[in-house]
Protein backbone atom coordinates (compact mmCIF):
# COMPACT_ATOMS: atom_id res chain seq x y z
CA UNK A 1 0.00 0.00 0.00
CA UNK A 2 1.31 3.24 -0.91
CA UNK A 3 0.75 7.00 0.34
CA UNK A 4 -0.23 10.41 -0.54
CA UNK A 5 3.27 12.94 -1.10
CA UNK A 6 3.26 16.49 -2.25
CA UNK A 7 5.52 16.86 -5.53
CA UNK A 8 6.67 20.21 -7.24
CA UNK A 9 7.38 21.47 -10.92
CA UNK A 10 11.11 22.43 -11.28
CA UNK A 11 10.27 25.96 -11.48
CA UNK A 12 9.05 25.27 -8.18
CA UNK A 13 5.69 27.50 -8.47
CA UNK A 14 3.04 24.40 -8.66
CA UNK A 15 2.73 21.55 -6.24
CA UNK A 16 0.09 18.46 -6.50
CA UNK A 17 -0.55 15.34 -5.04
CA UNK A 18 1.05 12.06 -6.41
CA UNK A 19 0.06 8.26 -4.59
CA UNK A 20 3.35 6.92 -3.81
CA UNK A 21 3.69 3.52 -3.56
CA UNK A 22 7.31 1.97 -2.90
CA UNK A 23 8.21 -1.78 -3.34
CA UNK A 24 9.00 -4.00 -0.23
CA UNK A 25 13.01 -4.04 -1.41
CA UNK A 26 15.32 -2.30 -3.48
CA UNK A 27 13.47 -0.94 -6.08
CA UNK A 28 13.85 -2.45 -9.88
CA UNK A 29 13.33 1.14 -11.11
CA UNK A 30 10.70 3.77 -11.39
CA UNK A 31 7.00 4.00 -13.18
CA UNK A 32 4.94 7.05 -13.24
CA UNK A 33 1.19 5.90 -13.84
CA UNK A 34 -1.09 8.38 -14.92
CA UNK A 35 -4.16 8.41 -14.38
CA UNK A 36 -8.09 8.15 -16.86
CA UNK A 37 -10.09 11.10 -16.68
CA UNK A 38 -11.68 9.79 -13.41
CA UNK A 39 -8.81 10.83 -11.02
CA UNK A 40 -5.97 8.88 -8.99
CA UNK A 41 -8.69 6.65 -7.79
CA UNK A 42 -9.25 3.34 -6.51
CA UNK A 43 -8.39 1.52 -9.36
CA UNK A 44 -5.46 3.94 -10.32
CA UNK A 45 -4.12 3.53 -6.82
CA UNK A 46 -4.61 -0.60 -7.19
CA UNK A 47 -2.44 -0.37 -10.28
CA UNK A 48 0.91 1.47 -8.50
CA UNK A 49 0.76 -1.27 -5.86
CA UNK A 50 0.38 -3.60 -8.32
CA UNK A 51 3.46 -2.33 -9.75
CA UNK A 52 4.75 -1.84 -6.72
CA UNK A 53 4.50 -5.64 -5.81
CA UNK A 54 7.04 -6.02 -9.20
CA UNK A 55 9.69 -4.33 -7.84
CA UNK A 56 9.16 -1.03 -8.57
CA UNK A 57 8.92 2.38 -7.30
CA UNK A 58 5.34 3.41 -8.43
CA UNK A 59 4.25 6.87 -8.38
CA UNK A 60 0.86 8.46 -9.93
CA UNK A 61 0.48 11.81 -9.89
CA UNK A 62 -2.67 14.10 -10.12
CA UNK A 63 -2.99 15.65 -13.47
CA UNK A 64 -6.26 17.31 -12.32
CA UNK A 65 -4.82 19.19 -9.92
CA UNK A 66 -4.21 22.73 -11.99
CA UNK A 67 -8.03 22.67 -12.32
CA UNK A 68 -8.06 22.82 -8.29
CA UNK A 69 -9.39 19.50 -8.30
CA UNK A 70 -6.31 17.14 -7.60
CA UNK A 71 -8.30 15.05 -4.53
CA UNK A 72 -11.35 14.93 -6.87
CA UNK A 73 -12.27 10.95 -7.68
CA UNK A 74 -15.44 10.33 -10.34
CA UNK A 75 -17.52 7.73 -10.79
CA UNK A 76 -17.73 5.39 -14.06
CA UNK A 77 -20.89 6.34 -15.18
CA UNK A 78 -22.54 8.86 -17.12
CA UNK A 79 -21.73 11.75 -14.32
CA UNK A 80 -18.51 10.88 -13.57
CA UNK A 81 -17.46 11.01 -17.57
CA UNK A 82 -19.19 14.34 -18.06
CA UNK A 83 -17.27 16.00 -15.35
CA UNK A 84 -14.11 14.09 -16.40
CA UNK A 85 -14.12 15.13 -19.91
CA UNK A 86 -14.76 18.64 -18.51
CA UNK A 87 -11.72 18.51 -16.51
CA UNK A 88 -10.01 16.95 -19.25
CA UNK A 89 -10.79 19.71 -21.50
CA UNK A 90 -9.49 22.68 -19.01
CA UNK A 91 -6.06 20.98 -18.88
CA UNK A 92 -5.22 20.53 -22.35
CA UNK A 93 -6.69 24.39 -22.61
CA UNK A 94 -3.46 24.78 -20.58
CA UNK A 95 -0.67 27.21 -22.00
CA UNK A 96 2.37 24.70 -22.81
CA UNK A 97 3.66 22.61 -21.52
CA UNK A 98 0.89 22.24 -19.02
CA UNK A 99 0.62 19.47 -17.22
CA UNK A 100 3.46 18.08 -18.97
CA UNK A 101 5.37 19.81 -15.65
CA UNK A 102 3.82 18.22 -13.58
CA UNK A 103 4.42 14.34 -15.19
CA UNK A 104 8.46 16.08 -15.61
CA UNK A 105 8.21 16.47 -12.01
CA UNK A 106 6.91 12.78 -11.20
CA UNK A 107 9.09 11.38 -13.78
CA UNK A 108 11.71 13.00 -11.18
CA UNK A 109 10.73 11.36 -8.08
CA UNK A 110 10.57 8.34 -9.63
CA UNK A 111 14.19 8.23 -11.24
CA UNK A 112 15.03 8.01 -7.14
CA UNK A 113 14.82 4.34 -7.59
CA UNK A 114 17.10 4.09 -11.32
CA UNK A 115 15.66 3.95 -15.25
CA UNK A 116 11.62 5.45 -15.37
CA UNK A 117 9.26 3.66 -17.55
CA UNK A 118 5.70 5.38 -18.04
CA UNK A 119 2.15 3.97 -18.20
CA UNK A 120 -1.14 5.41 -18.33
CA UNK A 121 -4.66 4.73 -19.26
CA UNK A 122 -7.19 6.45 -21.46
CA UNK A 123 -6.19 10.42 -21.40
CA UNK A 124 -3.39 8.96 -19.31
CA UNK A 125 -2.67 6.75 -22.72
CA UNK A 126 -2.34 10.29 -24.41
CA UNK A 127 -0.50 11.92 -21.94
CA UNK A 128 1.87 8.84 -21.34
CA UNK A 129 2.78 9.13 -25.50
CA UNK A 130 3.35 12.77 -25.38
CA UNK A 131 5.71 12.28 -22.41
CA UNK A 132 7.51 9.71 -24.69
CA UNK A 133 8.51 12.12 -27.43
CA UNK A 134 9.38 15.00 -25.01
CA UNK A 135 11.45 13.48 -22.28
CA UNK A 136 14.94 12.17 -22.97
CA UNK A 137 14.52 10.63 -18.57
CA UNK A 138 12.14 7.77 -19.77
CA UNK A 139 13.31 4.48 -20.61
CA UNK A 140 10.39 2.63 -21.64
CA UNK A 141 6.72 4.27 -22.17
CA UNK A 142 3.07 2.01 -22.29
CA UNK A 143 0.44 3.71 -23.29
CA UNK A 144 -3.08 2.09 -23.25
CA UNK A 145 -5.81 3.04 -25.27
CA UNK A 146 -4.67 6.73 -25.48
CA UNK A 147 -7.74 8.55 -26.42
CA UNK A 148 -6.22 10.85 -29.31
CA UNK A 149 -2.54 9.56 -29.28
CA UNK A 150 -3.77 7.94 -32.89
CA UNK A 151 -4.77 11.66 -34.73
CA UNK A 152 -2.57 12.99 -37.45
CA UNK A 153 -1.56 15.18 -35.34
CA UNK A 154 -0.28 12.68 -32.74
CA UNK A 155 0.94 9.97 -34.28
CA UNK A 156 3.05 12.54 -35.97
CA UNK A 157 5.26 13.07 -33.17
CA UNK A 158 8.79 11.15 -32.45
CA UNK A 159 9.23 8.70 -29.48
CA UNK A 160 12.20 9.58 -27.81
CA UNK A 161 12.35 5.62 -25.79
CA UNK A 162 10.65 2.86 -26.51
CA UNK A 163 6.57 2.52 -26.79
CA UNK A 164 4.60 -0.48 -26.70
CA UNK A 165 0.85 0.79 -27.18
CA UNK A 166 -2.07 -1.43 -25.97
CA UNK A 167 -5.43 -0.45 -27.99
CA UNK A 168 -9.18 -2.51 -28.22
CA UNK A 169 -10.04 -3.27 -31.71
CA UNK A 170 -14.03 -2.85 -30.69
CA UNK A 171 -12.24 0.58 -29.09
CA UNK A 172 -15.53 3.01 -30.16
CA UNK A 173 -13.39 6.26 -29.30
CA UNK A 174 -10.54 5.18 -30.96
CA UNK A 175 -11.14 3.34 -34.48
CA UNK A 176 -9.32 1.34 -36.33
CA UNK A 177 -8.24 2.79 -38.71
CA UNK A 178 -6.50 5.19 -37.09
CA UNK A 179 -5.02 2.69 -35.30
CA UNK A 180 -3.38 0.96 -38.60
CA UNK A 181 -2.53 4.80 -39.84
CA UNK A 182 -0.62 4.96 -36.05
CA UNK A 183 0.91 1.52 -36.80
CA UNK A 184 2.15 2.79 -40.23
CA UNK A 185 3.82 6.17 -38.88
CA UNK A 186 5.06 4.64 -35.87
CA UNK A 187 6.67 1.65 -37.52
CA UNK A 188 8.84 1.69 -34.32
CA UNK A 189 6.12 1.36 -31.49
CA UNK A 190 5.52 -1.87 -30.62
CA UNK A 191 1.41 -1.69 -31.31
CA UNK A 192 -0.72 -4.82 -30.06
CA UNK A 193 -4.80 -4.92 -30.36
CA UNK A 194 -6.95 -6.77 -28.32
CA UNK A 195 -10.50 -8.08 -29.44
CA UNK A 196 -11.98 -6.21 -27.11
CA UNK A 197 -13.13 -2.38 -26.49
CA UNK A 198 -12.23 0.74 -24.24
CA UNK A 199 -10.91 0.79 -21.03
CA UNK A 200 -10.60 -3.14 -21.00
CA UNK A 201 -8.18 -2.98 -18.13
CA UNK A 202 -10.00 -1.41 -15.55
CA UNK A 203 -11.99 -3.74 -13.37
CA UNK A 204 -14.61 -1.07 -12.02
CA UNK A 205 -15.79 -0.81 -15.82
CA UNK A 206 -18.44 -2.66 -17.41
CA UNK A 207 -15.77 -3.05 -20.31
CA UNK A 208 -13.48 -4.59 -18.22
CA UNK A 209 -12.07 -7.51 -20.27
CA UNK A 210 -10.07 -9.88 -17.56
CA UNK A 211 -8.16 -12.30 -19.95
CA UNK A 212 -7.01 -9.05 -22.46
CA UNK A 213 -6.03 -7.07 -19.32
CA UNK A 214 -3.96 -10.09 -17.92
CA UNK A 215 -1.62 -10.53 -21.26
CA UNK A 216 -1.79 -6.53 -21.52
CA UNK A 217 -0.30 -6.71 -18.22
CA UNK A 218 2.21 -9.98 -18.76
CA UNK A 219 3.35 -8.18 -22.16
CA UNK A 220 4.05 -4.84 -20.22
CA UNK A 221 6.13 -5.94 -17.48
CA UNK A 222 8.49 -7.84 -19.65
CA UNK A 223 8.34 -4.78 -21.60
CA UNK A 224 9.25 -2.86 -18.60
CA UNK A 225 12.12 -5.59 -17.26
CA UNK A 226 13.66 -5.44 -20.87
CA UNK A 227 13.85 -1.47 -20.80
CA UNK A 228 14.32 -0.48 -17.27
CA UNK A 229 16.40 -3.71 -15.81
CA UNK A 230 16.70 -4.29 -12.31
Amino acid sequence: MGNMAELQTADGFHRFPAYVAPPAGTPRGGIVVLQEIFGVNAHIRAVADGYAAEGYLAVAPSTFSRTGKADLELAYDEAGMKTGFALKAEVDGLPAPGVLDDIAAAITYAAQAGKVGIVGYCWGGLLTWRAACSFGALSAAVPYYGGGMTSEADRARTPRCPVLAHFGRQDSYIPMDTVEAFRHAQPGVQVQVYDTGHGFNCDQRGSYHAESARLARERTLAFFAEHLGG
